[in-house]
């Protein structure tokens, strides 16, 4: 199990630049097996959790071929169904989560899709209702064994209908799209998600062929095709590392500038870290955050405290809240920190605690904290990172605490973020990984 070995108390400096988008990526690499023609990729991050999916593709028959180092090309050509069914398969869908977003795929294009429960973080109940409500209505049969935990999935003739999910899922959204662009008729996905990420997955499939309508609305339409064929895609910048490099600048009190960040595709979460007090100024196509000594957590109009809550885009995404939540311990004031969509997301604050943060853990979803401001001074502390997400906020905890803090099992944050330590280094972080 690796580690970080983190030198508190020292500034950050320059520039650093954001890695390609892990959620689009996810879902486009996933699109590429609705097609036998290739499909190129470019901006992908070098990740766990993505380079685990194109070896599952791999492995499925996909013939990948990695033409730099953050551009592949994908073509499916010759998919092996019977590889769904080895054991190998198992072991690799039990650790990604993302591996859920092949059924869409296979389903619409090979009429069927086998799918073991699949992992990832540990962050509470994780259901896959909406990705499997979604595709029975386009006419698929759905089968759980639950001895070997694993769901079968048959659906020769899809057919276009009318879908209402009942929540506005990501990755739902995704699987129930890519099933639809080769079923019979019109299919309408209403409470669909909206996310940047989601948007180019349906800019993607059109540039392949498909007719998607709807594009940043929460109802999409889908003319459904018989063939989709190869093209080239670009992602975007992972906005959840802009945000956490954001966090990183004001909790250091440093003057860092992100670059490449594409502002207009941020959404809400400029103005929520400035509602945080942290300055933030964007400029051409990148994102400045001066230095600042301390910086004051407003309050709503009427005076009462604060809250930062997630909710779908174009609200605040969850993915960010842990970054939020360790920003707060510095500012000056107090804010309810109100993660909805997942309960054991919060668990993280006792390390937080342990460090000398003042943190109330109302219930699995709420955290009240109380800013000190200058008067925080955060002890350097032994930590096992739980998740991507935590495991980066306390990154940034380490980072601004007294001394010389260990996180472990950093295979977690490694999951989410490309080379964290050599890139931060490079703005005069102090980080060693050790094996």
């Amino acid at each position: 199990m690796s580690s970080f070995i983190i030198e508190g108390g020292r500034r950050l400096a320059g520039e650093i630049t954001p890695q390609g988008a892990k959620n689009e990526a996810l879902q486009v690499i996933c699109a590429s097996l609705l097609t036998a023609d290739k499909v190129t990729i470019s901006n992908i991050p070098n990740i766990l959790d993505v380079t685990n999916l194109i070896i599952l593709l791999r492995d499925l028959g996909v013939e990948v071929e990695q033409i730099s180092p953050n551009k592949y090309s994908f073509k499916a050509e010759n998919i092996n169904l019977q590889y769904l069914s080895s054991e190998q398969f198992y072991r690799q869908t039990s650790t990604l989560r993302g591996s859920v977003m092949i059924v869409g795929p296979l389903v619409a294009r090979f009429g069927q899709a086998l799918i073991p429960k699949p992992g990832g973080d540990k962050i509470g109940r994780r259901r896959l209702d909406t990705h499997f409500v979604g595709i029975e209505k386009l006419g698929a049969h759905f089968n759980y064994d639950p001895k070997q935990k694993v769901f079968e999935i048959k659906g020769e003739k899809l057919r276009g209908n009318y879908i209402l999910l009942d929540e506005a899922s990501v990755t739902g959204t995704a699987n129930v799209l890519m099933a639809s662009v080769f079923a019979s008729g019109t299919t309408t996905i209403y409470n669909a998600a909206c996310e940047p990420y989601l948007q180019q997955l349906c800019k993607m499939l059109n540039a392949m062929g498909a007719k998607i309508s709807g594009i940043g609305s929460n109802l999409l339409t889908i003319e459904g095709v018989t063939s989709l064929s190869g093209c080239s895609h670009t992602l975007l910048p992972d906005m959840i590392e802009i945000g956490s490099f954001i966090g990183m600048a004001a909790m250091t009190g440093s003057a860092l500038t992100v670059k490449n960040v594409d502002y207009n595709q941020l959404g809400i979460i400029p103005d929520s870290f400035r509602r945080m007090g942290i300055k933030i100024s964007a400029e051409k196509d990148s994102i400045f955050i001066p230095q600042q000594n301390e910086y004051e957590i407003e309050s709503f109009i009427d005076g009462s405290i604060m809250t930062i809550a997630d909710a779908p885009w174009p609200g605040l995404t969850p993915d960010l809240l842990s970054v939020f939540l360790v920003v707060a311990t510095k500012a000056k004031g107090s804010v309810l920190i109100h993660q909805k969509m997942f309960e054991s997301r919060l668990f993280f604050v006792d390390k937080l605690i342990d460090m000398g943060a003042q943190i109330i853990l109302c219930d699995p979803h709420r955290a009240t904290v109380i800013g000190q401001g200058k008067n925080l001074h955060l002890r350097a502390a032994t930590m096992v990172s739980p998740d991507i997400r935590a495991g980066i906020a306390l990154l940034i905890a380490a980072m601004n605490a007294e001394g010389t803090s260990i996180i472990q099992n950093i295979d977690q944050i490694d999951r989410g973020y490309e080379k964290i330590d050599e890139r931060l280094n490079a703005t005069g972080a102090k980080i060693i990984r050790t094996p």
